[in-house]
């Protein structure tokens, strides 16, 4: 028999009112003529900021939903927020605390609610802290660990968690940092002892997703070792749990040339989980001591395990699940049947999905991401399809003229080494402001985005940050090159011992594709990216002749550097990417070691506390390409680290770059920029804006 659904919240969401993607279109008016790049444009650098507002880490518990939101105005502060039953939104974290987990470096799953209170974890020290209703947070673990991905013992007054082990003793003995599953207990009334947890499971380089089942008898967690990264190869193992003693471990799923993501029991003792033994990340169920596929299709149903907690489809308690799956970047929601196998994919005006979470038997929420607006936590019907917006943080309401929406392209590239043709893809924006055209005999000059990971994917969700080009008259090309996910297994293992070379021949070959096509100018070419993607940045500047500007996002010149300085999770990255250490081969690869053939001009933006690629790196390029002549600027954000989460530093590096591009590519940007200083700018440059 179904419980009722929790009356307060379901009536909160079904008057929140349907989406509303953007403000009406306009009528349009008169159009000026001006060069492509000088467009006056309402989205702001400011503007672009305050948008930055994230949402993450969505939970729900007893009917209540909770997520994380970003504050960039607050120096990228993290907050818990939730939905009272009541519809209105509220923030619970004081402002004295930021919540925020470095387990892995990259975080997530960095709190967890429960009916004492929440436990989360606090950027500045890495403890966990609990918060009891209005009181003051306390810390009810000893620093020198990280913890993550914590959930609640079903019969027990404690946490299993995900632990990072920083303490001195722990990185002398083992060479670094020590990644275990560990057993915290929860604080009684008076006195807080801080409890570092015991440790329930040990042995392996990397944990991942403990999760208990429902009985609290069965311990499901993933776990994989060096050099290799949770994509290529990661384990569930199940063992059965009696107190704090953790028997006898079993495998079953991923494997050497597999990785299994996502763990849940479902209420019946189900363990659900992702794998890909077909080359694509399905949905397969563990019971009785079988395995079985639920769904087999060419679609992802999952991605990369960057960081802890994701939650890509949620179990209904019926014999249903919602599900989140990819092709080519693009996401669906569908309702599966865990039985049959059925899939009936829900119409919804998104194209991306974030987490999923199950709200009661008829509804979930999800945070959802469209083509014309920023992300929004939604509310499904799961039965009719439809939906509701819960909350949208940082809404533009951007009239619909003004927003360049993606194009998808398939373009050939280089061939595989078996000689065999290959296409690569890519989302295309074209120019596109209400009140401007260029000069009929002008092409735009185009802007190529690289993204970072490099196992990623770039999604033709509405970003403001693209729109923010587009909207000045910039073409941008955003290249999901071989190496991305969401295009199956085989596309994603492309760039296994290639990085700097199948990713770049990609990028090109988009350029060259655009040019064949008479839709960008092929002498005013531009290649932006952060991390992975600012490596690809430096790489086509000194490896190709195909571009003519770059602006390097805190992006990786050095391979044999990053591997010596990388934090543990990254530390053999390369071993994958590149290949075992070779000197040569890393030589060979790395920019910093090919600085004549730089000749293009080059900026650079780089956090002065950024662990992942030190600034160190950044100011070598930057000072040998000042020492050869080759115009060159770059900018150092004090407190910032591997991403920039601060207002101020978004407003500086968006504006600093533009003014970069106008001084190279010869045109003047409307509005008033602040000078940027660029060493041996030619003295053909365009002038500096007023």
């Amino acid at each position: 028999m179904k419980r009722p659904c929790r009356p307060g919240i379901v009536t909160a969401l079904a008057t929140l009112g349907a989406l509303s993607t953007s403000a009406p279109a306009l009528t349009p008016a008169p159009q000026q003529v001006a060069p492509y790049g000088s467009w006056v444009s309402t989205i702001g650098a400011e503007r672009l900021a305050e948008s930055a507002i994230g949402l993450a880490e969505l939970k729900v518990h007893r009917g209540q939903v909770y997520w994380r939101e970003s504050r960039p105005a607050e120096g990228g502060r993290q907050v818990i927020m939730s939905l009272d039953a009541d519809g209105k939104v509220r923030q619970l974290t004081p402002e004295a605390y930021n919540v925020r987990t470095r387990v892995h470096e990259y975080g997530g799953a960095s709190y967890l609610v429960l009916d004492e209170g929440l436990v989360f974890s606090h950027f500045a020290d890495q403890r966990l802290y609990l918060q009891r209703g209005d009181a003051a947070p306390v810390a009810i673990t000893p620093p020198g660990y990280r913890y993550a991905d914590c959930t609640r013992h079903p019969s027990a007054p404690s946490l299993v968690c995900v632990r990072e082990d920083h303490t001195a003793g722990t990185v002398a003995a083992h060479g670094e940092e020590r990644n275990e599953i560990v057993l915290v207990d929860l604080p009684g009334a008076g006195t807080v002892e801080p409890d570092a947890g015991r440790v329930l499971v040990t042995g392996t380089d990397f944990v991942a997703y403990p999760r208990l089942s429902p009985d609290g008898r069965r311990l499901a967690w993933l776990w994989w070792n060096h050099p290799q990264m949770p994509w290529d190869s990661a384990r569930l193992s199940v063992a059965a749990m009696t107190g704090e003693l953790v028997g006898e471990a079993t495998v079953i799923g991923g494997g050497d040339d597999r990785a299994a993501i996502e763990p849940h029991w479902d209420r019946d003792g189900t363990l659900l989980f992702i794998d890909d033994p077909s080359g694509w990340w399905n949905l397969y169920a563990w019971h009785d001591g079988t395995v079985r596929p639920l769904a087999p299709m060419a679609r992802e149903f999952g991605g990369p395990l960057w960081q802890h907690g994701a939650s890509t489809y949620a179990s209904t308690g019926d014999g249903r699940a919602i599900v989140r799956s990819s092709l080519a970047g693009v996401d669906t929601l569908g309702l599966l049947d865990l039985r049959s196998g059925a899939l009936r994919q829900l119409e919804l005006p998104f194209v991306a999905f974030g987490e999923v979470r199950r709200l009661d038997e008829r509804h979930v929420v999800a945070i959802a991401y469209p083509d014309t607006e920023t992300p929004a936590l939604i509310a499904v019907d799961i039965d009719s399809g439809k939906h509701r917006i819960v909350h949208r943080p940082a809404p533009t309401g951007l009239p619909l003229e003004w927003i360049s929406r993606a194009q998808a392209i398939e373009f050939p590239t280089r061939p595989g080494p078996d000689g065999q043709s290959r296409s690569a893809h890519a989302f295309y924006y074209p120019p596109t402001n209400p009140h401007y055209s260029a000069p009929d005999d002008e092409r735009p000059p185009l802007i190529v985005t690289v993204h970072g990971g490099p196992t990623s994917a770039t999604k033709p969700v509405f970003s403001l940050a693209r729109q923010y080009w587009t909207s000045r008259g910039f073409a941008l090309v955003d290249v999901n090159y071989g190496g991305s996910t969401t295009f199956g297994r085989e596309y994603r293992r492309r760039l296994n011992g290639q990085w700097g070379v199948v990713d770049l021949h990609d990028a090109v070959a988009a350029v060259e594709h655009l040019i064949g096509l008479g839709r960008v100018d092929p002498d005013r070419i531009a290649i932006r990216g952060g991390s992975a993607g600012g490596y690809l940045v430096l790489a086509a500047l000194a490896f190709t002749d195909r571009f003519d500007v770059g602006a390097n996002w805190f992006g990786v010149s050095d391979i044999q550097g990053l591997a010596q300085t990388s934090h543990k999770f990254e530390r053999k990255y390369d071993v994958s990417l590149v290949g075992p250490p070779d000197p040569a081969l890393y030589r060979a690869r790395s920019p910093i070691h090919h600085l004549e053939r730089f000749t293009e001009p080059l900026i650079t933006f780089q956090g002065a506390q950024d662990r992942i690629v030190t600034p160190d790196q950044s100011r070598r390029i930057f000072q040998a390409l000042k020492s050869r002549g080759v115009p060159t600027a770059y900018i150092e954000f004090e407190g910032e680290q591997h991403g920039f989460r601060r207002a101020g530093s978004i407003v500086r590096a968006y504006e600093a770059e533009l003014y970069f591009y106008g001084r190279i590519l010869g045109f003047a940007p409307a509005g008033k920029l602040a000078p940027v200083e660029i060493h041996n700018l030619p003295a053909a440059a365009a002038p500096a804006p007023h």
